[in-house]
Formats: C-alpha cells, structure tokens, sequence
C-alpha cells in the first residue's frame, strides 16, 4: 500500500525513538533517493552492500528504515555512497530493457531463512512468473509456502529482489508493497523485452 513519500527530513525524528540501540562507532547506513520511471525510490547502503532499495511512497517504509537501524546498530544518515552509482546505473538500463540481471552487491539481514528465500527470488527468470508455492519446492521447502509468502513480504530490496514476478495460482497479481499497479507496470516491461 502507497501513501506519501517518506520525508528525509524525518531521519532525525526515526533515530530518537531507539537512540539506546544504535552506536555511532558502528558507523551508519547510507540513504539516498533514487528516481526511477516508476517513481521515487530510498536506497540504503553498508561497506557491503545495498541493504535497501523501497518506493519512497511505500507504507512499510518506515518501518524497515527502523528495523534496519535496529538490525544493523547504526543511524542512516542522508549521503551518497559508491554502490548507489551502480544502483543507479543498473536500475536505468532494466527501465530501458537493456538488463535483465542484477549484478551489484547486496548486504541481506534477516533470519537465515529469510536471507535464503530472498535469494531464491534472484533465480526467477526475467519475464517470468511463479507462485509461492513453486518458489518453496525450488527452495527445496515445498511444505513451507506461508513462511517463503511472508519472508516475500518482508524484502526490503524491490526490483532487484523480483518479489513481482510472483502472481497468484491462478495467476493473478497478488499484494506488492509498491503498489499492484507497479507490478503490472513491471512485468509488462519485462514481457516486451522479452518480445522484441
């Protein structure tokens, strides 16, 4: 669910409610805005990676921005950092169809089995579609679809991590936080490059 973009401004604001919990020492998480044809996006960055990548307008925003503090001990502060360059980069050239895979580095936190399902979505094929379902049995889990659909629901890193490319069984668009109209738009692309 879309609402308004999440106001930079606001860091400070997010930082007091767990200041105890963050250490400064730890360094921080690198925020910037990205704009993209779908609208604007907040990507986080580490020393290792892109640890976030969310529409700015996204409900769940917030909440990850937290969660990611929390996880990783450390305040975001608004700069720029070399992985948003190729962020930047990549996400332009799969706008234009001219890329299909991700090649920039990730920085995944979570539990071990979110970590892996997350991973598993970077094997499903451009211009494809799978369900929860098919996605657990190639995870080797088929038993666990509820707990790979909610680890889904919990990715923090939108467009690189295809959680769009997962429809319902019978294959309707299903819940994406960037909103339904988004997944439709990015499925579309892929399909007509795909075609060309």
């Amino acid at each position: 669910m879309c609402t308004e973009e999440f106001d930079l401004a606001n860091l400070a604001y997010l930082h007091t409610t767990f200041k105890k919990s963050i250490n400064p020492a730890n360094g921080y998480i690198s925020l910037t805005r990205v704009n993209t044809a779908l609208g604007t996006m907040l990507a986080g960055a580490t020393e290792k990676g892109i640890c976030l990548f969310e529409f700015a307008d996204c409900k769940k925003v917030e909440m990850e921005l937290r969660q990611l503090s929390l996880l990783f001990k450390r305040p975001f502060i608004e700069s720029e950092h070399p992985h948003f360059n190729t962020l930047r980069e990549q996400i332009d050239g799969y706008s234009k169809g001219d890329l299909q895979e991700f090649s920039l580095p990730l920085d995944l936190v979570g539990t071990e089995f979110q970590v892996h399902t997350w991973r598993g979505l970077a094997n499903i094929p451009y211009g494809t579609t799978t369900t929860y379902a098919k996605q657990a049995e190639s995870l080797g889990i088929p038993s666990a679809v509820r707990a790979v659909a909610n680890a889904n629901g919990k990715n923090r890193i939108s467009i690189i991590l295809p959680c769009h490319r997962i429809v319902g069984t019978n294959g309707t668009l299903t819940g994406y936080g960037g909103g339904l109209w988004r997944k439709k738009k990015l499925l579309e692309w892929e399909q007509r490059v795909l075609r060309k």
